[in-house]
């Protein structure tokens, strides 16, 4: 049996979604924190059980009977993430789980872009924890909108400067994972999921314009100004810093490097960055 965490967000419920594509229901279980939002699946045949990250043995007879589990990392700024994800780590490892998939990121390491030291963090107790893992260093993904602002109704993308930022789409992580964990192929350790066109902010808005027929411009902004405008428009303060420390990590080319293997876990190229912009525009 598979047990997919965090089946009620975006990602873990779009890899259910695949998953069901691929194997029979009977062999998929959920673990959620609030089963009444997971009765889709259950409708359809999915074990639905009862687990958080905070709760140790809910979580552990969550995992009962399953070969694999899925651990959708957490991003509460205001939690622990890196003991929240031992939590699970551990109740999976109780529960006699073959293997761990763990959802990281590229470039996870004691690195310039905060996320990524908590995945490295996370991945040393995977390493540590004496059965088989894999973890899945996703590229960014999320709506471009996040990090274009208003441009459509603008004409501007007014952001600090950048670098080649690898922006793939949720739907073909989802579908990777799923494959990954329906497949026969082991994957021990961390793998890289991320497209083969990193872009940029100047290739985004020749896109736009392109998509448009309008001249959308593309305006670098001074770090500490486009905070400052960040917090005036409501981001707190320290979500403003984690998105400045990104560019900052990117505009070194932190995150430039391209890998097939998502590509050939597809069978096909994923969606490029102008196909999501297209899918935006308003």
């Amino acid at each position: 049996m598979i047990v997919v965490t965090g089946a009620t967000g975006a990602l873990g419920g779009a890899t259910v979604e695949n998953l069901l594509t691929r194997i029979p229901a009977s062999q998929l279980g959920v673990s959620v924190r609030d089963v009444n939002k997971a009765r889709h699946f259950a409708d359809r045949g999915v074990l639905v059980r009862q687990g958080s990250y905070e709760d140790p043995a809910a979580l552990r007879a969550s995992f009962a009977g399953a070969e694999q589990v899925l651990l959708v990392s957490g991003n509460d700024p205001a939690a622990d993430v890196v003991a929240l994800h031992r939590n699970a780590i551990d109740a999976a490892v109780a529960a006699g789980v073959k293997r761990i998939l763990y959802t990281s990121q590229q470039g996870a390491a004691d690195g310039p872009y905060p996320p990524g030291r908590l995945h490295a963090a996370t991945e040393a107790i995977l390493a540590d924890s004496g059965i088989a893992w894999t973890a899945l260093r996703c590229g960014f993904f999320g709506s471009l909108d996040q990090l274009l602002g208003p441009w459509q109704r603008t004409g501007v993308i007014a952001a600090p400067a950048d670098g080649p930022i690898p922006w793939i789409e949720r739907a073909d992580i989802a579908e990777a994972v799923a494959v990954i964990l329906a497949g026969d192929d082991a994957f021990d350790g961390p793998i890289t999921l991320t497209t083969p066109h990193p872009v940029t902010l100047d290739d985004l808005a020749g896109f736009a314009s392109q998509l448009t027929g309008r001249d959308i411009t593309r305006v670098v902004v001074d770090d500490e100004q486009w905070v400052t405008e960040q917090t005036a428009n409501g981001l707190p303060d320290h979500l403003a810093r984690m998105t400045l420390a990104m560019f900052q990590a990117v505009r070194t080319g932190y995150f430039a490097e391209a890998d097939p293997l998502l590509t050939e876990l597809l069978g096909r190229e994923p969606r490029h960055a102008v196909d999501q912009l297209a899918d935006a525009i308003t």
